[in-house]
């Protein structure tokens, strides 16, 4: 298995839960280290280039919830994560316009 799987799930969820007429949807989460849920922030550039907010419905939050309980898992298991452990933030960033799907990691320590 891949990490691509990850990245094309997670692109499915954003595409299916973000407005209609974004051309970017950004997502900042921390994912909560027992992996039961998180904290998001979601954003969308829209077609007049301003950033707005959106709030996603439920099922897609916990289905992202899921994915990026799965990935941080896949990463800590194949020696992806790191020196650090594993990751609990990152920043997702997906252009709708160039299909193309950016993950940014970071580490909380302590």
């Amino acid at each position: 298995m891949s990490d691509q799987v990850f990245y094309e799930n997670i692109g499915k969820i954003l595409l299916e839960s973000g407005p209609e007429l974004a051309r970017e949807i950004i997502v900042r989460a921390r994912i909560f280290a027992e992996g039961d849920g998180g904290e998001y922030e979601f954003d969308y550039i829209g077609p007049d280039g301003k950033l707005n907010w959106f709030s996603p419905a439920g099922r897609a939050v916990r289905a992202l919830t899921e994915e990026l309980v799965r990935m941080r898992s896949f990463y800590a298991e194949n020696n992806l994560a790191g020196k650090d452990g594993r990751w609990n933030r990152c920043e997702i960033k997906l252009s709708l316009g160039e299909n193309k799907l950016l993950i940014s990691f970071s580490y909380d320590k302590g």
